[in-house]
């Protein structure tokens, strides 16, 4: 009788366990087919906008049948139309439309008589119906126009030619300020805060990380209230930064560094509902005026502060613990400049000079610096 009793129970119990497992099975594999779909949708996207907008063959392509037909010209277009030594690499950007305007620049005929020496690429005296193209062309980039204005400064990458709108700048070698440089479909699937603790691992001893920075503040004193008018730092972030292999800083990308005049003709009387309206790039910020329901012009942040917010963790990270504490200290009374504050100009050169002066004090007679 009891084993009687048994098979019953032995067989309804298989069937419920089975029913189950399939569900279950069922289940992961919908959600694993999902996830495999949407990844997939999501590297097409970034696929297709990449190969789009960074099509080096059909660029050099449109450049060289303009400079054959004598509507260009520039001291690179020999090299990248006819011997072919110069080529495309690497796709640094795919942001299209990085446009800027003179503005209402100080010292303006300087301005213009250094923007004509570039243009003659040939240096014959004379600027060329190709030149000039090629010259008006260029200067719709913030970038250009911010390497000759800058031309002699240490930080600056200089300037080896152009060709249409194209232009050549000397390499850099680090093209970060930190971190190390993944496959983009590896980057889209790895968290934005788990990055940054990443990079923070992959960075050049303390010494030469404080000759970096020290680079870093020298071209923010480079852009501030200049012959040529004061230039806002509109992204500071550390793929926009590199270095040479004597640890010398070097801009890589300065399309969002303009100029202030046109920063604020860019950003009044836009419609804003807060002060998150108010942003041009990532690090621009003005207010929003509640009564009018306008952004104001004046940026919040000053230069020198979206520099120091960027260098905390880089140098508080490995540094000297007898120095420790007060570059901490200086760091914080750098990120809490404001424009707005009285005496801001006064306060911007002190506690920029007692940043460069604590660090130099301190790798001055290093090996590693």
């Amino acid at each position: 009788m009891a084993r009687s009793l048994c098979p019953g129970a032995w067989l309804r119990k298989p069937y419920y366990l089975q029913a189950r497992f399939s569900y279950v099975r069922m289940k992961y594999l919908f959600f694993s087919w999902l996830v495999v779909f949407v990844g997939s949708w999501i590297i097409y996207v970034q696929y297709s906008t990449y190969t789009e907008l960074c099509r080096g063959k059909d660029c050099k392509k449109i450049i060289c049948d303009k400079y054959k037909t004598g509507v260009i010209d520039g001291p690179a277009c020999n090299s990248l139309c006819v011997t072919e030594t110069l080529y495309f690499g690497k796709c640094l950007s795919t942001k299209p439309n990085n446009q800027a305007k003179l503005g209402d620049q100080g010292n303006l005929s300087e301005l213009v008589n250094l923007i004509l020496t570039v243009a003659d690429g040939d240096k014959d005296g004379q600027v060329s119906l190709g030149e000039a193209k090629s010259a008006w062309a260029l200067l719709q980039l913030n970038e250009f126009l911010l390497m000759v204005i800058l031309q002699d400064k240490e930080h600056t990458p200089k300037l080896m030619g152009f060709c249409g709108d194209l232009y050549v700048m000397e390499s850099v070698e680090y093209t970060s300020l930190y971190g190390i440089s993944l496959p983009w479909v590896i980057e889209l699937f790895i968290p934005s805060g788990f990055r940054r603790s990443m990079d923070q691992l992959f960075t050049p001893s303390w010494p030469r990380k404080a000759k970096i920075a020290i680079g870093l503040l020298e071209f923010v004193e480079d852009v501030f209230h200049g012959p040529y008018g004061n230039f806002l730092m509109c992204d500071t972030s550390a793929k926009n930064l590199g270095y040479n292999d004597k640890y010398d800083l070097k801009m890589v990308d300065m399309r969002k560094i303009v100029p202030e005049t046109n920063l604020k003709e860019l950003i009044k009387d836009r419609h804003c509902e807060s002060d998150l309206d108010c942003v041009y790039g990532t690090d621009c910020r003005t207010s929003c005026d509640q009564s009018t329901m306008k952004c104001t012009s004046e940026v919040i942040q000053p230069n020198l502060a979206k520099a120091c917010q960027l260098l905390k963790d880089y140098l508080l990270r490995g540094a000297p613990s007898e120095i420790r504490e007060e570059l901490e200290k200086q760091l914080y009374s750098c990120i809490a400049l404001k424009v707005t504050a009285n005496q801001m100009e006064m306060e911007h050169s002190l506690i920029l000079n007692n940043l460069k002066t604590l660090l130099w004090k301190k790798i001055s007679y290093t090996n590693d610096s």
